[in-house]
């Protein structure tokens, strides 16, 4: 197995769309990879969840990692000696070390129904007790195990957590933590159809893939003890764990569509940009600095545990925003160019037109709304727009209309010197006849894209509305 000082995997479960919560787990593990002391970041589909896992989310998930530029040293479509990379196809290796927990007493066969075990959830809950498992197949003996086994009752496969222990481990954010193991019970390795329990195959996995550190929820922080005494019990190596803050609403409840959270699908489609994605879930409950947008090798290179946060991360759409504005600045022209699809922007112009637009625009809906104002036709002005033009007068479209000049459009300098015009009172009345905004990329670039014909026909217009009354 390749020797890396810094081992870290994404290990998600192919039920569905990726989100935001899963993408930032993702970019964690890979930029601690990454870092200035080198590793190898892995990818591992947990599929055991037969009836909700899916060959086409497990593709979909592919394909958006390598879409944002995350892409995996070791699992599906690499090679690497710790495959195979799909939980449903380790059954044989899962196989091979339950009956060393079965010998060693560590194990035990449960045949406990679903029924009995949420009867005695719910009695330990009406008694404020925390639900946990009873034991009680715990003590059941070789003769009783057969006789269940003759009836055709299939068991699970349950762990035996040693009483009166305290685990204590090293959480890579948290600091040190302390599990009574007498406060919680005996847990299920082995499910009655026979596929691996998650706690037995994620914890068996990341041993024997040799992970050497596991960035995750805090949602697990109760599943890392148990681990921990399960790699114990099998005399496997266990990775270092550090349990990350979730990521909550602005109101600081759990993430939802309602704050602005939409899948990475979503997100795509709509038009954010993996640099945005990235630059934003990197600070995300992690401090960098003001550092500015960057890439992914940079982001790994100030990438520190130390400086992953305790508290909840507040998602903030704004935020997000602000480094997609970042992202479209810093985009290549050709990039943006396929934003335009089949708008009706003229093919010598494209290049130029995205150069003009892109402070002005975040994303593809935008940039196709001002190639319509620029190339197609202009609806039809509000009331206050109707105002400002006529404010500005008829005279001021007119002049404007005899010093557009067929080789160079029209001078902004020229018009400046003729009406003796200057600032707001000279663009706001342009621009507003020009393109039908008030606002927008500079307006001497605008002019540029633009054909004298059409510059002549917008000033006609301009010039008959500002003497309508």
């Amino acid at each position: 197995m390749q020797s890396c000082p810094i081992k870290t995997r994404f290990a998600p479960s192919p039920t569905g769309l990726m989100h935001l919560g899963n993408l930032r787990t993702a970019l964690f593990n890979l930029l601690l990879a990454r870092g200035p002391a080198g590793g190898c970041f892995v990818l591992r589909i947990e599929d055991t969840d037969r009836e909700r896992s899916s060959a086409w989310a497990a593709t979909a998930l592919m394909q958006e990692l390598l879409w944002l530029g995350l892409d995996w040293d070791e699992g599906p479509q690499r090679a690497g000696p710790g495959g195979p990379w799909r939980q449903s196809e380790r059954a044989a290796l899962y196989a091979e070390l339950y009956p060393r927990l079965e010998q060693s007493r560590q194990a035990y066969p449960c045949f406990c129904s679903d029924r009995e075990l949420q009867y005695q959830r719910e009695a330990q809950l009406a008694a404020r007790q925390p639900p946990r498992y009873l034991g009680t197949c715990r003590r059941l003996t070789d003769a009783e195990i057969r006789a269940r086994r003759g009836r055709g009752e299939r068991p699970t496969l349950r762990f035996r957590v040693p009483a009166g222990r305290t685990v204590v481990y090293s959480d890579l954010v948290r600091g040190e933590q302390h599990a009574a193991t007498d406060e919680f019970g005996d847990f299920i390795i082995r499910r009655a159809d026979a596929s691996a329990a998650f706690l037995f195959c994620n914890a068996v996995d990341d041993a024997l893939m040799g992970i050497t550190h596991v960035l995750r929820g805090e949602d697990h922080l109760a599943n890392t003890p148990r681990q921990l005494l399960l790699l114990e019990a099998l005399g496997l190596r266990a990775p270092r764990y550090g349990h990350l803050p979730m990521i909550v609403g602005l109101d600081g409840a759990p993430l939802a569509k309602r704050h602005g959270s939409r899948s990475v699908a979503a997100l795509r489609e709509a038009g954010y940009l993996p640099g945005a994605l990235l630059n934003y879930l990197a600070r995300l409950g992690h401090a960098y600095g003001d550092i500015g947008l960057q890439g992914l090798k940079e982001l790994a290179y100030a990438f520190e545990v130390q400086r992953i946060g305790r508290s909840p991360a507040h998602f903030d759409p704004q935020q997000l925003d602000y480094w997609q504005q970042q992202a479209v600045a810093d985009a290549p022209a050709a990039v943006l160019e396929t934003w335009l699809g089949g708008a009706r922007v003229p093919a010598e112009q494209r290049r130029r037109f995205v150069e003009v637009l892109r402070a002005n625009v975040r994303f593809p809906n935008e940039l196709q709304d001002w190639a319509e104002r620029i190339y197609g036709s202009l609806p039809p002005p509000d009331e206050s727009a109707r105002e400002i033009l006529r404010g500005a007068g008829a005279e001021f479209f007119e002049t404007a209309l005899h010093l557009v000049d067929e080789d160079g459009g029209l001078s902004l300098q020229r018009l400046r010197q003729v009406t003796g015009l200057r600032g707001r009172s000279l663009f706001l009345p342009l621009r507003l006849a020009l393109t039908g905004e008030p606002h927008g990329p500079e307006l001497a670039g605008l002019l540029m894209l633009m054909s004298p014909q059409r510059l002549r026909e917008r000033l006609r217009r301009a010039g008959e509305l500002a003497r309508t009354r």
